[in-house]
């Protein structure tokens, strides 16, 4: 039977992490159909139909669909379950809401976060933040995933193009919830899961005054994300989608800078598949040093900025 990817996307583009779902659902074998809902989503299907191994785009489009509510897109995805024996996700806001109430619904397991495929059946995820890899075969018929994307490359968007498929949403119904209005934050800066690089900073920036003073600037001069530890966010001296860790989010970027951030497990289960993790703490036995590729054991005020004066 083939298998149904959930795409992530805001209707008008298709979301990198998609790509990346794509390659786990691939090494899980058999034909991937893409779900793109949403409404006015044509521009975000007809990008799911050039990547590399989707044969078939379903396009489901309605007004309940157009703002990633967790009921009628469950109910869409229940609707369409028994054609397909794994349904898969990668494990973003959207990903997490919808899949568990289609496991729910399904009255099957799921599995969270994977980050290797070793057979159709049996999936490699962490565990305790990441400090142990747990082993997972599946017994039921039925497969509900999400994916832990940043242990996985994207999949090329340079294949023929699959069939776009209209699929009928006239039994859907939202009346469990409704949209209310979006709240975004906006920044020239990069996506913080699919930027190259990033720097963040900790609870020992001591305000929020000072991020913008010391961090922001690098981060303008090197094209980077800006992220932030737990400690900083609860603190207020950052907003909450700048979270970096267990309970954030989990990235892998290229770069990863850590400016006073001590090393915590919850953060580090966030950001340690990065390429190459820089550490800046003033605090020579900081965790954070044991896991970095380099370590600069100094005063954020001063490095910093000589840091920022050093980028062109």
């Amino acid at each position: 039977m083939p298998i149904l990817l959930l795409a992530d996307h805001d209707n008008a583009t298709l979301s990198d992490l998609t790509a990346k779902a794509l390659t786990a659902a691939s090494k899980i074998g058999g034909d991937v159909h893409v779900l793109v809902a949403g409404k006015g989503a044509k521009a975000a299907a007809d990008a799911a139909a050039k990547l590399s191994g989707v044969s078939k785009v379903l396009l489901a489009e309605g007004d309940d669909l157009a703002n990633n509510l967790a009921e009628p897109l469950a109910a869409l995805i229940v609707s369409l379950a028994g054609t397909y024996d794994t349904i898969i996700s990668a494990a973003t806001s959207v990903g997490k809401n919808v899949l568990p109430r289609v496991a729910g619904l399904l009255d099957v397991a799921q599995i969270s976060e994977i980050i290797e495929v070793v057979s159709a059946d049996t999936f490699k995820r962490p565990i305790y933040a990441g400090n142990a890899i747990q082993t997972v075969q599946v017994a039921g018929a039925k497969r509900i995933i999400t994916v832990r994307t940043s242990s996985f490359a994207p999949a090329a968007s340079q294949g023929p193009l699959a069939a776009v498929e209209k699929i009928s949403t006239a039994a859907l119904s939202s009346s469990l919830s409704a949209f209310v209005k979006d709240e975004l934050s906006t920044s020239d800066r990069p996506e913080l899961t699919s930027a190259k690089i990033i720097i963040s900073g900790g609870r020992a920036l001591g305000s929020a005054e000072k991020f913008e003073e010391v961090i922001l600037p690098v981060a303008d001069k090197l094209g980077a994300a800006v992220g932030a530890s737990r400690a900083a966010v609860d603190a207020g001296y950052a907003p909450n989608d700048w979270q970096v860790g267990q309970t954030g989010k989990v990235v892998a970027p290229e770069l990863y800078i850590a400016c006073g951030i001590s090393g915590a497990i919850q953060h580090l289960a966030g950001m340690k598949d990065s390429k190459v993790i820089v550490a800046i703490n003033k605090d020579e036995e900081a965790p954070i040093f044991q896991v970095a590729d380099y370590g600069l054991v100094a005063g954020l005020f001063e490095a910093l900025p000589e840091l920022e004066k050093g980028l062109r």
